[in-house]
């Protein structure tokens, strides 16, 4: 496994060398803002709301001038709007009142926003704090499954699984490797096997791939 592992980094380091976070933001508010709207939804599109919402609601202060049903109008374009809006306001007041307006630094505090789950947590954590964390979006589960790391549909469980395996000086770099890995290599549907560099010990590929 340790040969694997070592081959599973250089090739991930040789495709995406300095990896970033696409989601645009400019404060640790916004970036947790983002990452609520992009669940189930492209970071793209996830963008293209966030630019016109934190013009003048880009601080939990500013946000809680909003009703419900003004914040949904917003990100309605976003999926699941209903309880994004609603998470939000509850994550933005929670960091008013608990935290002095402030988004806390440490991962545990984190989760206790409401409507911030382990994976949004993590993406924060990671990101805006520069600690080390994998967060296991749909990319990395599926990146993770096909390549034998895993074998798992449990986000938690394929997060402590790959904690085990890679040191964690590179957790940070190596979950967003994976998602771009998954956003544009190793995709859904119709994969882009031709330019991967695991054919050879993808499960996926052996699976459906290899006679084809």
């Amino acid at each position: 496994m340790n040969k694997i592992i070592k081959n599973i980094e250089q090739n991930l380091n040789d495709l995406f060398p300095e990896p970033e976070c696409e989601l645009n933001y400019s404060s640790e508010y916004e970036l947790l803002v983002a990452v609520i709207l992009s669940a189930q939804c492209t970071d793209k599109r996830a963008n293209i709301i966030t630019q016109e919402l934190f013009k003048k609601y880009n601080t939990p202060q500013k946000m809680l001038t909003l009703t419900n049903e003004q914040l949904e109008k917003i990100i309605y374009s976003c999926g699941f709007y209903h309880n994004k809006a609603k998470n939000i306001l509850l994550m933005s007041k929670d960091i008013v009142e608990k935290y002095n307006g402030e988004v806390p630094k440490d991962l545990d505090k984190l989760q206790t926003l409401a409507g911030v789950g382990r994976k949004t947590a993590n993406v924060v954590y990671s990101e805006a704090f520069k600690g080390q964390a994998i967060a296991v979006d749909t990319h990395v589960l599926r990146v993770s499954n096909r390549l034998g790391l895993v074998n798992t549909k449990n986000p938690y469980i394929c997060e402590k699984t790959l904690m085990k395996l890679f040191e964690k000086a590179k957790w940070g770099k190596l979950h967003l490797q994976l998602v771009h890995f998954g956003r544009y290599i190793c995709k859904a549907q119709k994969p882009l096997c031709e330019k991967c560099p695991f054919c050879e010990i993808c499960i996926y590929y052996q699976q459906t791939r290899h006679n084809i």
